[in-house]
């Protein structure tokens, strides 16, 4: 069997997914390089491009670029070759969406952040100063927590919204994704790791920022993974993923409410280098397992 892995340049997550790719006795790892990549969908079966040629020879290729767009795109072209792609296109165009995501949450009862989605400045403020100050502001598209404003008061909004309508992209200066603010539980959130249908490893990320990713310097520690926390990111986890399919690989952000655990965001392109540091089993080997299983059963 033939796993490539996808991707841009290779981080801790790839090089930890190289190393137990090329140590499996069951799979042939191809690394397949982002930058590489054209392909002609008319003649895919004899394409010029070297890279494509390799992902044909694939029977799946788990998606690692940092680019949401060339993970999304691919997907969509494997799954037209009949070919495996980890994640699918489903949950990556759900995942890459913020409010696809709380969409899907929404519909699915899985309890989240009262947000809405607004397409001028006017109904952006009129919604602020309905939620009260403060609130969160985020682009639908992003991830390491980039671009994510807390407005404190209404002067911090006209501002935020001006800069937001004059200097952002056609997406980002049309769409204004707005969220309640809630306090965090000693100035932390949890991130849980899925793979397939199980709940492998949980951490607490916590910094005096409010903002916690580990991409802006928060800490790690290890989380408990209790039944309430395990029922909440698989339901999560069930919500952006087409029943059809044998499961994902997903980071699920949780906070702690005085209402019980809600569901901030779903992320398809998980990195796991903080969860590394706590968890007890080895995530590289998991997921490299978790896309071996997916081989198996074809």
């Amino acid at each position: 069997m033939k796993l490539g892995i996808f991707y841009s340049h290779p981080r801790f997550e790839e090089k930890k997914l190289f190393e137990a790719g090329e140590n499996s006795k069951k799979i042939e790892l191809i690394k397949l390089k982002d930058s590489e990549l054209s392909f002609d969908l008319v003649h895919s079966k004899k394409s010029s491009n070297s890279t494509w040629n390799e992902i044909l020879k694939c029977d799946a290729v788990l998606l690692r670029s940092i680019s949401h767009t060339k993970n999304y795109y691919l997907a969509k072209v494997l799954e037209a070759n009949h070919k495996i792609a980890i994640n699918d296109f489903h949950t990556i165009a759900v995942c890459g969406d913020k409010f696809l995501t709380n969409v899907k949450l929404y519909e699915n009862n899985v309890p989240s952040p009262r947000t809405k989605l607004c397409f001028s400045e006017e109904a952006a403020l009129q919604t602020i100063e309905e939620f009260g100050y403060p609130v969160v502001m985020k682009p639908t598209v992003g991830s390491w927590g980039r671009l994510l404003s807390k407005i404190n008061d209404r002067e911090a909004a006209e501002s935020i919204l001006e800069h937001k309508k004059v200097l952002g992209s056609f997406l980002h200066h049309t769409v204004f994704y707005i969220q309640e603010y809630i306090n965090k539980k000693n100035g932390r959130d949890i991130r849980a790791l899925v793979v397939g249908n199980q709940v492998v490893a949980a951490m607490y990320r916590q910094s005096a920022h409010w903002i916690t990713n580990t991409a802006r310097g928060g800490d790690v520690q290890e989380c408990p993974i209790t039944p309430e926390l395990k029922k909440i990111v698989l339901d999560a986890a069930d919500a952006v993923t087409e029943k059809s399919t044998r499961g994902s690989l997903l980071g699920v952000d949780v906070i702690e409410t005085e209402n019980g655990l809600k569901i901030v965001e779903v992320n398809s392109g998980v990195e796991f280098h903080g969860l590394s540091e706590i968890a007890d089993i080895d995530i590289a080997k998991t997921i490299i397992d978790f896309c071996t299983k997916i081989m198996e059963e074809m």
